[in-house]
């Protein structure tokens, strides 16, 4: 009697273990499934302001606050420009001292709290950038989707699409460049964003469901007059550009790429991300299982924006080794394998998704040279 018993309770226990396990495990995909737009991905730590002087502003030393070239500085309610670190300027051990370019909304304070991010924008493109546009709907499978559109004279669009914990004010920071090239630039959302529909489970699928709204989008481009589209994408908005270029009805409409920090591996950027929230290795597996089950990323169709036999336009990808959500070696292996199509322009020393702020003026001369032949 007392082994059955002895047996009953192991059992018990080992069902509350297993139970335990799933909750942590689906707690754990969360990272990724539940990004909000517009918050700072858990890689991101959130820096003290110390101190501000005219031009300057210390900030907690930290890998992140010592990173070269211009960012975002978003607090609760703030919003300001920094550039690059003053090597010249006083500073104590545990700060580093940047150029503050200038504070775009509310106000900084020492004691504030902030993180970096690639938007150097906030707004529309009218107030922060001074460029007419439209606001326009894309009709969807799930309803419409707000986007920004900025008129420009050629025939091709580019269609940009910003990725996990952005929103369509990110790509603001080419959109000056584009424009100047005269370009016609359509800034998209898509499902889950503010303003846009709820997908019907809630929860974020990179990429692998939201490619067919960058799908709407391209056919909202060609209704409205453009013979060809290059698609821009960040982050997993890489992923649902690749995603379109392959699967897309009107892919044959699709003259070239823009990809940043594309996604190519999602159980990776999912582990980063699971990670970076401290959840223990032993979890991470139970992360990816319970990701896989709640939103069916399984199989080959995940992987096929990855698979460089598939790609059949030019693409410029921006990435680099540092960035810590989405590996870099899955895009160095694209373009090892499609060198007839595959241009990798390796940005060191950069965020996710940031790869832009490091030298804008490179990032932006690279791009014109990939697109002059795509006009």
């Amino acid at each position: 009697m007392r082994t059955v018993k002895a047996a009953a309770a192991a059992v018990t226990v080992a069902i509350a273990a297993g139970a335990a396990g799933v909750a942590a495990g689906r707690l754990a995909s969360d990272a990724a499934l539940k990004v909000p737009p517009g918050r700072p991905l858990p890689t991101e730590p959130r820096l003290t302001v110390h101190s501000l002087a005219a031009g300057r502003i210390a900030l907690t030393r930290d890998l992140a606050s010592q990173r070269p070239g211009t960012y975002g500085l978003a607090g609760d309610g703030s919003h300001a420009v920094v550039g690059p670190v003053l090597d010249t300027a006083p500073h104590s051990a545990d700060t580093v001292v940047r150029r503050l370019e200038r504070v775009t909304h509310g106000t900084l304070e020492p004691g504030d709290k902030a993180w970096l991010t690639p938007n150097l924008y906030i707004g529309d493109p009218r107030s922060a950038l001074g460029l007419d546009h439209a606001d326009v709907d894309v009709p969807g499978e799930l309803g419409a989707m707000p986007a920004w559109f900025v008129p420009g004279v050629r025939d091709t669009w580019v269609i940009t699409v910003h990725g996990l914990g952005a929103t369509r004010e990110h790509p603001m920071n080419v959109m000056g460049f584009l424009s100047r090239l005269r370009f016609p630039v359509l800034d998209i959302t898509y499902r889950g964003d503010v303003k846009a529909p709820r997908p019907p489970d809630g929860l974020n699928h990179l990429g692998e469901t939201e490619w067919q709204d960058v799908d709407a989008a391209l056919r909202y481009a060609v209704r409205h007059g453009a013979e060809r589209v290059v698609l821009h994408g960040w982050s997993t908005g890489a992923t649902m550009a690749l995603r379109a270029a392959t699967h897309s009805p009107l892919r044959e409409r699709i003259s070239g790429l823009v990809l940043d920090s594309p996604v190519l591996s999602w159980e990776a950027t999912l582990r980063a991300l699971a990670a970076a929230r401290r959840t223990p290795g032993a979890l991470l597996p139970l992360a990816v299982r319970a990701a896989q089950g709640r939103t069916g990323l399984y199989g080959d169709g995940v992987r096929d924006a990855a698979e460089a036999n598939l790609l059949r336009v030019p693409a410029l990808v921006f990435h680099g080794p540092d960035d810590t959500v989405a590996p870099w070696g899955p895009s160095r292996r694209l373009a090892e394998r499609r060198r007839d199509l595959v241009t990798l322009q390796t940005v060191r020393n950069a965020p996710h998704g940031a790869m832009w702020n490091v030298d804008p003026e490179a990032y932006e001369e690279a791009m014109r040279r990939f697109l002059i032949p795509l006009m």
